[in-house]
C-alpha cells in the first residue's frame, strides 16, 4: 500500500483548479474510484478516497507522492505534474522547498497538446471509459492501427492489461492460426467522423441513423467473434468502438428516434465489452461496464437494455462469489422484462436466479427457479426475443442447469446436464465453438468430482483440442481446476495424457 501522499510547505494553499477541471462532473468519490482503478492497471496500490481528492483540489497536497504521480501520469498521458496543477517536487521537499517557499505558485492551467488522447478516466462521465478522442478522424473499429513494429500500448493509453493477459499471451493470440483469421476479418466498422463531438458541433452536424447502424454492427461483430474464439485477446481492442459510441452520444443526434437507437446500441456495446472482460477474468472491469450499460438504460428509459444489464450483472455476481447479489440482480431484471413479451428472456433470468440460489446452498429456491425457467422456455421463441439472446437455446439451458447442480455438489446430475449441453451444442450450433468448449469443460470437471477420472480425462482432451480456436480464461480456469482434481488419479486410463497435455499449455509470464 502506498504511503499517504505528502502535503506541503507552510505557505497558504491555493486551489488546484487544473485538477478540479480534470475531474469534470464526477463526484470526488467517483473520481477516487477511477484513480484506484487506474492504479491497478499499472500495478500500483493507492488508498485514494473522496477526502484525498478534496485535499488535492483545495491545494493542501501541492505535490503527490511517487505512487500517485505514476497513477496520475498514467490517467492523463502527455501531461506533466505541472499541467495537473501540482508544484515541482523540489518546491515541496528538502532544500528546494525552503529556497522556493516564496516562489509564485504554479499556474493552474492545462496546456494544450497536439493530438492528445485522454485516458480511460478523462471523460466527462460518471464512469471511467468510453472517453472522447481528439483524432482528426475517428472510426468505429475493433482493432486500432499502430505503426509497423510499434508496441500497441505505446499508441493506446486506453489499453488495459492484467496478469491474465501478458504481452506474450497477446502476441501468441494474435499470431495463432485461427485467431489471426479473426483479426484479419476485422476491417474498420462504419463511419469516419470529421472529428469527435467538437468538430460535429462546429460544422453544425449532428449524429443520425448511419452512426447508430455503425455501433450496432460493432456489437454484432464482437458477439460473432466471441462465439467463435472467446474473449481473451478481444477485450482490449473492443474498447475502441465503445469509446466512439459514447463520443457519438455526446455529440447529439438529429432526431429522437436516432438518439434512442444510439443509446440502446451504446448500452449493448458496453454489455458486450463487459462480457469480454467477464469471460477473461477481469471481474472489476466487467462490473464497471455493466454498470455503465445500466446507467445508459435508465437515462434512455429502455427496459429491455435494463433487463439485459441486470441479467449479465447477475451472472457476474455468481461467478464473483456474490450469490445473494446474483439473486437480487436477476429479480430486478425480471421486473424490468416483465412487460417485454419475451418468455425466453424471462427463462434466462430465472436461470440466473437459480444460479444465485445454488451459490447460497438453497436447493429449494434453486429447484423452484429451474422449474420456472423450463416452463418459460417451453413457451417457445417469439418476435419479442432480443437479438442478443441468439445463444440461448436448449444447449445453454442444459449448461446453466449443470452449473447449478455443480454448485450444489450434485456432481452426477451436473455431469448429466453438461453432457446434454455439449452434445446439443455440437449438433445444433457448431459455430458456437466457445460454448462447446465451455460445456465440455464443465462436463470434465463434473465427471472428475463424481469419481469418474477416465471419462473426465477424455472430455478434458476434447477441450484442449479446441483451445487453438478458443481463448477464454474462464475455460482455462475450469480445466486447471479439473487437472488438480485428477492429479491423484494420474494412473487411471487417459488421465496421465490429459495432465501432460494440460501442463504443456502456454502459461502467462
Amino acid at each position: 500500500m502506498a504511503s499517504s501522499p505528502m502535503a506541503s510547505s507552510t505557505q497558504s494553499p491555493r486551489p488546484n483548479l487544473a485538477f478540479r477541471q480534470l475531474r469534470g462532473p464526477r463526484s470526488p468519490g467517483e473520481f477516487a474510484a477511477a484513480v484506484r482503478r487506474a492504479a491497478r492497471e499499472i500495478g500500483e496500490r493507492v488508498s485514494c478516497d473522496a477526502r484525498y481528492v478534496g485535499r488535492v483540489e483545495a491545494g493542501e497536497i501541492r505535490c503527490p507522492n511517487y505512487a500517485y504521480e505514476r497513477v496520475f501520469l498514467h490517467m492523463f498521458p502527455g501531461r506533466t505534474l505541472a499541467d495537473l496543477g501540482f508544484a515541482p517536487r523540489a518546491q515541496v521537499r528538502g532544500r528546494g522547498a525552503r529556497a522556493d517557499a516564496k516562489a509564485p505558485p504554479v499556474p493552474a492551467v492545462i496546456r494544450p497538446h497536439g493530438p492528445h488522447r485522454p485516458s480511460i478516466t478523462d471523460r466527462p462521465s460518471t464512469t471511467d471509459r468510453s472517453s472522447t478522442t481528439n483524432k482528426p478522424h475517428t472510426t468505429i473499429q475493433l482493432y486500432e492501427s499502430h505503426p509497423s513494429g510499434s508496441d500497441p500500448r505505446a499508441c493506446d493509453p486506453y489499453a488495459i492489461q492484467t496478469h491474465e493477459e501478458s504481452d506474450v499471451q497477446r502476441r501468441a493470440f494474435m499470431t495463432g492460426s485461427t485467431a489471426a483469421v479473426a483479426t484479419a476479418s476485422l476491417a474498420p466498422i462504419g463511419l469516419a467522423l470529421g472529428g469527435p463531438a467538437e468538430a460535429a458541433a462546429r460544422r453544425g452536424r449532428r449524429i443520425g441513423e448511419a452512426e447508430a447502424d455503425a455501433v450496432e454492427e460493432a456489437v454484432r461483430k464482437i458477439r460473432l467473434l466471441d462465439d467463435r474464439h472467446g474473449a481473451d485477446g478481444l477485450y482490449r481492442r473492443a474498447a475502441a468502438p465503445l469509446r466512439t459510441a459514447y463520443t457519438l452520444l455526446d455529440a447529439g443526434t438529429t432526431r429522437q428516434s436516432a438518439s434512442d437507437r444510439l443509446h440502446a446500441c451504446a448500452g449493448e456495446l458496453a454489455i458486450s465489452v463487459g462480457w469480454l472482460a467477464h469471460d477473461s477474468g477481469r471481474f472489476d472491469d466487467a462490473r464497471s461496464h455493466y454498470a455503465e450499460a445500466l446507467a445508459t438504460a435508465r437515462v434512455a428509459g429502455d427496459p429491455g437494455l435494463e433487463a439485459h444489464a441486470f441479467c449479465n450483472t447477475a451472472f457476474l455476481a455468481r461467478d464473483a462469489g456474490r450469490p445473494r447479489e446474483a439473486v437480487r440482480a436477476a429479480q430486478a431484471g425480471t421486473h424490468a422484462a416483465r412487460h417485454g413479451g419475451s418468455h425466453r428472456l424471462l427463462s434466462l433470468l430465472a436461470l440466473r436466479e437459480a444460479g444465485g440460489w445454488a451459490g447460497l446452498g438453497d436447493r429449494v429456491g434453486c429447484e423452484q427457479s429451474l422449474a420456472r425457467a423450463h416452463a418459460l422456455f417451453q413457451r417457445g421463441a417469439s418476435d419479442a426475443d432480443p437479438e442478443w439472446m441468439s445463444f440461448y437455446g436448449p444447449a445453454e439451458l442444459e449448461g446453466l442447469e449443470a452449473q447449478c447442480w455443480s454448485a450444489l455438489g450434485d456432481w452426477e446430475r451436473a455431469a448429466r446436464h453438461a453432457r446434454r449441453a455439449a452434445a446439443t451444442a455440437s449438433a445444433q450450433t457448431p459455430q458456437f465453438t466457445r460454448n462447446i468448449a465451455l460445456y465440455t469443460a464443465e462436463l470434465a470437471d463434473d465427471l472428475a468430482r463424481a469419481g469418474r477420472p477416465d471419462e473426465a480425462a477424455t472430455a478434458g482432451l476434447r477441450v484442449l483440442a479446441l483451445l487453438d480456436e478458443v481463448q477464454s480464461s474462464r475455460i482455462q480456469s475450469m480445466l486447471a481446476a479439473t487437472a488438480r482434481v485428477l492429479l491423484p488419479h494420474r494412473r487411471a486410463t487417459g488421465v496421465g495424457g490429459f495432465l501432460e497435455r494440460h501442463a504443456a499449455l502456454p502459461r502467462a509470464v
